[in-house]
């Protein structure tokens, strides 16, 4: 079925369910999964947020909105791993390709609705930063307002130690520092280089980041004409870069915890292409 959008108001009271039905050709089961996948939304006065009960009761003047999109309401994603739970936050290794919130289109497949559905007990979760869809790595997930607070303030006042591992294409020099504004905004990155293969001349890169903007790290390293391997957006569009996703990983997250005042540092291994 073709992608669709459904705009409905409200002319008497009625369950969202019944009213999707009549002008929808899915059946009740789909449109429960779709509204469960977070496609369906409810505006009433100046707020639009989504609705997932079937049965929820629409009062007149409110309006119902259907976002169809087979593939975006697809189960067939790669799953992140629970690196910890932390009761008023956890920590997850997100893979390439997740989103870190939804869209119009649902969010059933991002890490935040993720989060929110398989850790036991089931709890409400927050974004409190951000990695592009490409780019694996660490991210945590708030549980609390306390922890939305607390955790958002750490990286507001860039009191979180990020680190990244990216490949590059190219013969890295031993260390470049960049701090051209991105989007007229102040940015820092750091690069080093940890190893060259001569034979595919690839870099592999450590990288540390004074600012989050952005796309930062893809945009100041294409400016020293280092694009990062199978980014299809700034990257050059080799064949090699084609075969794989882009090679960008948020390896380590440490931070002191402002709920429990202990040190915190989370580490794992960037799911890379190998560079010998």
């Amino acid at each position: 079925m073709q992608p669709f959008e459904l705009h409905l108001d409200v002319n008497q009271p009625i369950n969202a369910i019944d009213l999707l039905s009549q002008h929808c050709q899915l059946s009740k089961q789909q449109l429960k999964l779709v509204m469960q996948k977070g496609a369906v939304w409810l505006t009433h006065g100046n707020k639009t947020e989504r609705v997932r009960r079937a049965k929820k009761v629409l009062q007149v003047g409110h309006s119902l909105h259907l976002y169809y999109n087979e593939i975006a309401l697809s189960d067939d994603f790669t799953k992140p791993q629970l690196i910890k739970d932390c009761g008023d936050y956890s920590v997850w290794n997100k893979p390439s390709g997740m989103m870190s919130q939804g869209s119009k289109w649902g969010d059933h497949s991002t890490i935040s609705r993720y989060a929110q559905l398989h850790l036991t007990p089931q709890r409400p979760a927050f974004i409190v930063h951000r990695l592009d869809r490409a780019t694996q790595g660490v991210i945590l997930i708030a549980h609390s307002k306390r922890a939305v607070r607390e955790l958002t303030s750490l990286f507001e006042n860039r009191q979180i130690s990020k680190k990244y591992q990216a490949i590059v294409n190219g013969e890295f020099p031993g260390m470049l520092e960049f701090d051209s504004a991105i989007d007229e905004r102040s940015a820092y990155t750091k690069a080093m280089l940890l190893r060259y293969d001569p034979y595919t001349n690839l870099s592999l890169l450590d990288i540390e980041i004074g600012s989050g903007r952005k796309h930062q790290i893809r945009r100041h390293l294409l400016s020293a004409q280092f694009p990062i391997s199978g980014d299809r957006l700034y990257g050059a569009a080799s064949e090699l870069d084609q075969a794989h996703d882009l090679q960008l990983c948020a390896y380590q997250l440490s931070f002191l915890c402002p709920l429990t005042q202990t040190e915190q540092c989370f580490t794992i291994a960037p799911d890379f292409i190998t560079v010998a």
